[in-house]
């Protein structure tokens, strides 16, 4: 498998727990028709600078049976705000219309291929990838967007039509890995990326 998924390939499986002290499969999610995987943290600005964006988004599809399941991999170690207890105030602060898992292992990432926090992927009724990359244009900056990509693909898989875009680079941080082995930078690099 390539690092990161390519168009067409299955979601890999996980099971990990959540904010709301439960544990959460891809099976948990099968009574929706579409699923939207992203890999998210506490810390990144690109992230905290789109998610009234993505909320938003979940907002609109919710009612479509789109599933939105936000998954943070970051290494606590290389930055602590990113630890499990601070997802947990994180989500009681903003109240965020997604299930939030905590990948402390850095396997489900690892197996996605997320790159960047955010990063979405968007899977189809029988769970192959139909999009995968970017939220907006501009995610840390929300009053400069022009293009909503994430908007776009899942308009057009709930109107049974093709994703006319299925591949954008992510804009953000770079994930924060365990260790120096996979594309690691230091925390301060963080607003570089």
């Amino acid at each position: 498998m390539a690092y990161t998924l390519n168009i067409g390939e299955k979601a890999p499986s996980f099971s990990l727990r959540a904010t709301d002290g439960k544990k959460y499969s891809l099976d948990s999610f099968k009574d929706s028709r579409f699923l939207v995987v992203f890999f998210t943290c506490n810390h990144c600005p690109y992230v905290i600078g789109s998610d009234e964006v993505t909320r938003q988004t979940v907002e609109k599809f919710q009612g479509k049976r789109v599933a939105f399941v936000g998954i943070n991999s970051n290494s606590a170690n290389t930055y602590e705000v990113d630890g499990f207890e601070y997802m947990v105030q994180r989500m009681e602060e903003h109240k965020f219309p997604w299930v939030y898992l905590y990948d402390e292992t850095q396997e489900v990432v690892s197996q996605y291929g997320g790159l960047k926090t955010p990063h979405f992927f968007v899977f189809n009724e029988d769970r192959e990838l139909v999009y995968t990359g970017r939220g907006v244009d501009s995610p840390r900056d929300t009053a400069r967007v022009t293009v909503n990509d994430l908007e776009r693909a899942l308009d057009e898989l709930t109107s049974e039509q093709p994703v006319s875009v299925p591949l954008t680079n992510p804009i953000g941080c770079n994930i924060k890995w365990e260790g120096k082995e996979k594309h690691w930078m230091p925390p301060e690099a963080c607003d570089l990326v």
